[in-house]
């Protein structure tokens, strides 16, 4: 019998590769020592999946509740802007793709990073003296989820936590649990228009702490931080050594009244990553094109955070190429009047959604500053047949034929959220729906105390 060994040993950081043992005895092959081992199917889903929790949608499809049928329904539960077609991107984007697509340019691979070029253009659309920004300061990726993604997985390692906002978007918290990374939730104050509480957040810093998300204009609250409040803010990320992770996905998307300032733009001393792309302020969500916006003036990132997101970046492809080939265009071509009008549509929906709830006895809406949602607290002592915003929106739904999202899904019970963009008349609608609903199921102080007693 002739026996023969083959092994490739692992070098440096690489794991062994194989090990394989050959028996050439006459015709037989064996791999391996299998004596005693029976095959057999053991096909398990990773941890890194069963990690994986979305708590808007673990919600929402646990809400078994058919709606009115005697009532149209009404959705504003989704932030996709597109959904009813009020709020079209402009002529200028769409035909920018169209002329990238007849070119045949763009139908290969780019760097996984995105194309130079398209790196420059968004470079230079966001540079400015308080906080420049040059190519290799970008990295372009798939839709702003996955910057999220890249920037979350180059600063945090399993068993470090990252600070999120209550209520926050629900991504941040889907995203870390799957990596292994703890979450602390730092309070938002509605009585502030949704300022950060600065004790709280300060408090949850610890020697474990890799980055805090700071999300401006703010998904599910649509409020807008001032410049006072972001120096604050930075102050306390600057005492205690923490890199912001900036979710801008709503930046310029603020009312008339109001300021944004990107939060790079008020420091020196901070690292940031700014997470942005073309979703919403270009009414585009589908078309997954976003980046990050590397901002490291005193060199505390270094090279290592640039190489780790790189490296992240190649493992897959980077964005759709076509866009990326009109993203230059975009940027630079489409006209003022264009986020004018989309803001003056979501202001005067805010505006009559705020003064209709406003008005409903139980509702205290909270007056937004931009983005594309409301966020109105429910005064659940004058609704006591329900015990939760969860059941509050269910009955709604089967009631009024009306969805929003309950703040559960942001970790902030007792609110709802409502989503702006849909067309005027169907705000009027599900807001005189709503009113009637709140009518019919609202108790004062003696109701709701007999309700409790009969309980």
């Amino acid at each position: 019998m002739d026996s023969y060994m083959i092994q490739v040993n692992g070098r440096g950081n690489h794991a062994p590769v194989l090990d394989v043992h050959l028996n050439t005895n006459g015709n037989s092959l064996s791999l391996g020592k299998v004596k005693g081992r029976k095959p057999r199917w053991a096909v398990r889903a990773s941890e890194m999946s069963k990690k994986t929790f979305n708590p808007v949608r673990a919600i929402v499809d646990s809400m078994k509740v058919e709606p009115n049928p005697k009532k149209a329904m009404i959705s504003l539960s989704l932030g996709d802007p597109t959904v009813f077609g009020n709020l079209p991107t402009n002529d200028e984007v769409t035909q920018a793709v169209k002329e990238v697509l007849d070119s045949g340019r763009y139908n290969g691979y780019a760097p996984s990073v995105g194309y130079k070029s398209c790196r420059e253009a968004v470079a230079a659309y966001y540079s400015c003296p308080e906080a420049p920004l040059q190519a290799q300061d970008v990295i372009l990726t798939s839709g702003c989820s996955q910057a999220i993604e890249l920037a979350l997985a180059v600063l945090a390692n399993p068993g470090q936590n990252i600070l999120v906002p209550r209520p926050g978007f629900s991504l941040y918290k889907t995203l870390a649990l799957s990596m292994g990374i703890e979450v602390k939730l730092y309070n938002l104050l509605p009585e502030k228009s949704w300022e950060i509480d600065l004790k709280h957040l300060e408090s949850l810093v610890d020697e474990k702490t890799a980055c805090l998300i700071v999300n401006n204009p703010s998904n599910p609250c649509g409020s807008v931080f001032s410049k006072s409040h972001l120096q604050k803010i930075l102050a306390v990320a600057s005492r205690q050594c923490v890199p912001i992770l900036a979710d801008e996905i709503y930046g310029d998307m603020v009312f008339a009244d109001c300021k944004y300032e990107p939060i790079a733009t008020l420091s020196t001393n901070v690292p940031i990553l700014s997470c942005g792309g073309l979703a919403k302020r270009w009414l585009v969500p589908g078309w997954r094109m976003g980046w990050i916006l590397i901002h490291d003036r005193r060199d505390i990132f270094g090279n290592e955070i640039r190489d780790g997101l790189v490296r992240l970046s190649q493992r897959i492809l980077g964005p759709c190429t076509i866009v990326q080939g009109a993203l230059e265009y975009i940027l630079d071509r489409t006209p003022p009047e264009f986020y004018h009008n989309t803001l003056s549509i979501l202001k005067s929906n805010a505006d009559l959604c705020y003064a209709a709830l406003s008005a409903i006895p139980g509702l205290q809406p909270v007056q937004p500053a931009g983005a594309m949602y409301l966020m109105v607290g429910i005064e659940m002592e004058h609704f006591p047949e329900f015990e939760s915003d969860v059941e509050f929106t269910e009955r709604l739904i089967s009631e009024q034929s009306v969805f929003c999202l309950p703040a559960t899904c942001f970790e902030y019970p007792n609110f709802f959220r409502v989503v702006i963009t849909v067309p005027e008349e169907m705000i009027l609608e599900a807001c005189s729906r709503i009113q009637e609903f709140c009518e019919m199921h609202y108790q004062g102080a003696e109701g709701a105390q007999d309700m409790e007693c009969d309980k």
